[in-house]
Order: structure tokens, then C-alpha cells, then sequence
């Protein structure tokens, strides 16, 4: 079971590979997907890109209307989970960057079995063997800094230089309890240096944020200015907007989070939720993600920036879902003991 997901995913991004174009005008949903109108999307993918996959595809598909909900990857499964509680079914697809989460709602029955058009050229560690769940995206966990206020040469390399005493009040961190990006994070090290290793960081005084994406606005500011995790792709962008900030990739390795997707079973609109799927699945989304974003995808004809690096340079250090479902109330009880809140 474990194979199947933590087999090298970096193969996919050696050589280009041919990638056969969707005929959707012929698609045969089509006309049922229009009469139902909208298709319900809960995503933890930033606002700006869930805004532009919406258009591109109100675009494409004219008449069926995207109803976006982007929260933290947390609260997009509790959210689905109360709703259920109150027999409310509303979500057609569900998108977070826990893995985790999409084994549990696959062993309570609550995922389509679906395979996205194309998918099947796409590498191992972003398809569950079984048909339910594919990564839509990918990200690294990376430490950042503001070189106006910590020199190239004095900044953290390594995941334990973090630990030293000089950074205490100059972390942070965001929080397991809201992004499912960070629950990944925290479990790709425990697996790699016990939970002594946050037990160590915690008594440097870390600022607790939310979401994966919060800790690149505090490094910039020089509020704090080192983070001991965050979306990578997040930092790049700020970085890119020209604000004072540097990504290192400890060579250790860099934890790979996988954001997987999925159509609910109970979708109340499953025909625009197979068209939606599909839709994000081709290149030309796929490559707005690398482009807006500075995300990787399992899309094997997508290109890259050339001031990021290849996921085949780097150490990449994957968690197994199922034990990130397993363990995941664990990552939030020890973050909680050790960091306060």
C-alpha cells in the first residue's frame, strides 16, 4: 500500500511526453453538465488561482457557473463533514493539500470513482490506486528568510540550524490545526527526526499563523524573519513581487506535499464536477499552476521557471496518506502540547 504512493515522482519530469487534448465540445456530459448549471468546489488552493481556474472555465463552458470555496485544508473537511452531519450535500468537489483527508473519505464511501482524462501519464505518487483521488498540484515545505535582516551566510541551512537558541522570537511557523500543508510538513520530519525535534523548536518562542501561506507576508515585513516552514511556491510568488525574502532547500531533503482532488459521492451536480475535473486536469491549467502560482503538477508536458528548481535536484522527503490519516489527530495534539495553541 505504501508503495504505490512514495514511488519516485520525479520521473515525470525528465522529458516531455505526448498528452492527448480533451475533445470537450464532443463530451457527452456537456449538455447534462449545463442543465445543472453550477458545479461546487471546496478548495484550499490559494484565492487568486481558485478565482482564475473559475473564470477560465466559466470561460470555456459558458452557462455553468463555478461556486468556489477556498478555505484552509481543515476546515474545507470539517466544513464537509458537518454538512453531512446535517444531511446538507452540497460540495461536488472537495480539494485540500491533505492527503490524508482522502483516505478517510474514501473509507467512508463519500468519493467518486473518477479518472480524469489524461491522468494516467501522470506519475505514481499523484494517483490513488484505486480511482478515487489525483493531485491536482504539488509543493515544497521550505524555510525562508529576509536578507535585510539575516545575512545569506548567517540564515539557517538545515532544518536543525533552526533549533539553535540565537532564533528564538525570530520564528515562525504555521499552524497543523488549519493547513493540511503543514500537517505534511510536520510528519515528513517527525518521520525523519522524532518529535524531539519540535519539542527542541518550540522553545525558541515561534509566532504561530494559519495557513501555509501567512508565514511569507510575516518574513517580508522582517516581523519575524525566518520561517521554519511554508508553501515554497507561496514564498516564490512574494519573492517575485519584489519583496525581501530567500527560499532555502535543505539539502536533508524538502518535504513534497501532494494536494490531492476528488468528485464527492453524493455530488449534487456530478456531471459539471466531471467536466470541472477534467478541465483542471489539462495542460493548459496545469501550466497556470506552474506559471501563476510556481506549483508542480504530475502533468508531465508542464514546464517550470528557471529560477526554480527540479524536483529531481532535490532530496524529497513523501508521506505515506494513509499514515498521514492515521496519525493526523496525533500532529495536532503534540503541535498543540508542544507550541501552546
Amino acid at each position: 500500500m505504501r508503495r504505490w504512493w512514495l514511488l519516485t515522482i520525479t520521473l515525470a519530469f525528465s522529458g516531455p511526453v505526448a498528452f492527448a487534448g480533451l475533445s470537450f465540445g464532443q463530451d457527452i456530459r456537456l449538455e447534462a453538465a449545463k442543465k445543472e448549471g453550477k458545479v461546487v468546489w471546496y478548495s484550499s488552493l490559494a484565492v487568486p488561482s481558485t478565482e482564475k481556474i473559475a473564470k477560465m472555465f466559466e470561460a470555456a463552458y459558458p452557462g455553468i457557473k463555478v461556486e468556489a470555496h477556498r478555505t484552509g485544508s481543515q476546515r474545507v473537511l470539517q466544513r464537509v463533514m458537518q454538512e453531512l452531519q446535517a444531511n446538507i450535500k452540497n460540495a461536488d468537489i472537495v480539494h485540500t493539500s491533505d492527503a490524508g483527508h482522502f483516505v478517510l473519505l474514501k473509507e467512508k464511501n463519500l468519493l467518486m470513482k473518477y479518472t480524469p482524462a489524461g491522468v494516467e501519464k501522470f506519475p505514481s505518487g499523484f494517483k490513488d490506486k484505486d480511482g478515487y483521488y489525483y493531485g491536482l498540484r504539488a509543493s515544497l515545505s521550505a524555510i525562508a528568510f529576509n536578507p535585510k535582516v539575516i545575512s545569506p551566510t548567517e540564515a539557517p541551512k538545515t532544518w536543525k540550524d533552526l533549533l539553535d537558541p540565537k532564533w528564538r522570537g525570530k520564528l515562525v511557523t504555521a499552524h497543523p490545526g488549519y493547513s493540511g500543508f503543514i500537517t505534511t510538513h510536520i510528519l515528513a520530519l517527525v518521520n525523519q527526526y522524532g518529535w524531539d525535534y519540535f519539542k527542541q523548536l518550540a522553545q525558541n518562542k515561534l509566532m504561530l499563523v494559519q495557513s501555509a501561506n501567512d508565514p511569507a507576508q510575516v518574513v517580508a515585513s522582517g516581523e519575524r524573519p525566518i520561517a521554519v516552514n511554508g508553501a515554497e511556491y507561496f514564498f516564490y510568488q512574494t519573492q517575485k513581487k519584489g519583496n525581501p525574502i530567500q527560499i532555502v532547500y535543505p539539502k536533508e531533503g524538502v518535504p513534497l506535499v501532494v494536494s490531492p482532488t476528488a468528485i464527492t459521492s453524493f455530488a449534487p451536480h456530478p456531471n459539471a464536477a466531471k467536466l470541472f475535473t477534467d478541465f483542471t486536469f489539462t495542460r493548459e491549467v496545469q501550466q497556470v499552476l506552474a506559471d501563476s502560482e510556481g506549483l508542480y503538477t504530475g502533468h508531465p508536458e508542464v514546464r517550470y521557471p528557471e529560477d526554480k528548481p527540479k524536483l529531481g535536484d532535490l532530496k524529497l522527503l513523501q508521506v505515506d496518506p494513509e499514515e498521514l490519516e492515521k496519525r493526523n489527530q496525533e500532529i495536532k495534539d503534540r503541535f498543540v502540547e508542544f507550541f501552546g495553541a
